[in-house]
């Protein structure tokens, strides 16, 4: 396996989320814009204006640029859809991820390439060769094992199910990020609990809350030893790439529109550093372990191994929200970067900053850029060990940050 053989799929949802694919090595990266699409209600809200910059500034960085179209398509919903299509089409968009045919055609009508959702719920090689009279990539259910994907692969190979480009269609699977509790995401608890249809991208994480459980014939209360029953832990397949490789994947996703920018660079560097390894022969248990603590720093629930593994039950998270090592806490802004010297001063303008803390500066153009040991220095060029707030302090950074970038104090999680 060659590196470049393997496209690593990146999330965006903000422009300095953006960034942060391009800095953790992305191949590709997906967004949504307006209200078609499964992420609109929690993460930036991107229009269709943006779709043209977001392009743009993927092709400047290398990446290629997909724009997701995957929810559930009313007749009222359809001139959005086809505003949305007509500017991916003006963009240069390189391909639109979607699920309802209607997105489908319309989006094959102005030749624009198409990568079916992990909503259609893909989970056999007859229904990819079905898609394939449109689609070059196709992205299978979640809940497959690396057997089922094995066969899936197999097939296309041995019955030639080629895209529309000719090509054999590649196989996308999700390798890391929040999973739902329902069959490939298509879950109506939200729906049902606040009529907002998580397959319209609104969900309200209804499944993430705890429970007690009662027999309503009896009116015992069941003793379960986990009070958040319908909340998986996250996927992380970072330990058994390898395997999904020898399957036959052709592109590994992240998921995470709505995570911050620490979050897309941190995640995508890592498998991008697994990839290497593989490609290279230096992949090792040890290196991986290296890796999985590297994504216990951001935005997790816990990890598993999903369905991958032949598992039939999911492993549930104990906690409601995140287990990451870390919370980041509001430091001030950058005031000026001198970039001869890699100097950023910065206006402590909400808590202060101590010597030796890991700092996290972001910036819509700046992407997330860490800095593992601080040493501040003081106006009149003196080491700190503590900068209080309201202070304007010089602090080193391996990275160009920009003005008005915001600046964090990364705390361990206690």
């Amino acid at each position: 396996m060659r590196r470049n053989e393997i496209e690593l799929l990146a999330p965006v949802g903000s422009y300095a989320s953006l960034v942060a694919a391009k800095q953790g090595h992305a191949d590709a990266v997906y967004f949504g814009a307006d209200t078609l699409n499964m992420r609109s209600g929690s993460s930036d809200m991107f229009v269709s204006n943006d779709i043209y910059t977001l392009t743009a500034r993927a092709h400047e960085y290398g990446l290629k640029a997909y724009l997701t179209l995957n929810t559930i398509i009313y007749d009222n919903d359809i001139p959005i859809m086809e505003r949305l299509l007509d500017e991916a089409a003006r963009a240069g968009v390189d391909a639109i991820i979607a699920s309802d045919i209607a997105v489908i055609l319309d989006a094959r009508a102005r030749n624009l390439s198409v990568h079916i959702s992990t909503q259609q719920n893909i989970s056999n090689s007859r229904a990819v060769e079905y898609f394939a009279q449109w689609a070059d990539t196709v992205v299978l259910a979640r809940e497959l094992s690396l057997a089922q994907v094995h066969t899936i692969a197999d097939a296309i190979r041995d019955r030639c199910i080629t895209g529309p480009s000719g090509k054999l269609v590649r196989i996308e699977i999700f390798a890391h990020g929040a999973l739902c509790m329902a069959i490939s995401g298509k879950c109506y608890l939200s729906l049902h609990t606040y009529s907002a249809s998580a397959n319209r991208g609104q969900c309200m994480q209804v499944c993430r809350r705890r429970y007690r459980v009662h027999d309503i014939e009896d009116g015992f209360e069941l003793e379960i030893d986990n009070e958040h029953i319908m909340s998986p832990k996250d996927l992380c397949t970072i330990d058994f790439l390898d395997r999904i490789i020898s399957a036959g994947v052709s592109v590994l996703k992240i998921e995470g529109r709505a995570r911050p920018p620490e979050y897309v660079r941190t995640v995508t560097e890592a498998y991008h550093e697994a990839l290497c390894a593989l490609a290279d022969g230096y992949y090792s248990p040890a290196l991986m372990q290296s890796l999985k603590s590297k994504l216990a720093d951001v935005f997790n629930r816990g990890f598993w191994d999903g369905y991958y593994l032949g598992r039939k039950l999911g492993e549930w998270s104990d906690v409601h929200g995140s287990k990451a090592n870390y919370r980041r806490k509001r430091v001030g802004i950058v005031k000026n970067f001198y970039k001869k010297i890699g100097v950023a001063e910065i206006e402590t303008t909400d808590t202060g900053l101590d010597k030796g803390v890991r700092v996290l500066l972001v910036g819509p153009t700046t992407g997330s850029v860490f800095v593992d040991a601080a040493e501040p220095w003081s106006e009149d060029g003196h080491p700190l060990v503590q900068a209080g707030k309201g202070l304007t302090i010089s602090l080193k950074v391996p990275e160009p940050v920009r003005r008005n970038d915001t600046v964090y104090v990364l705390e361990p999680r206690t």
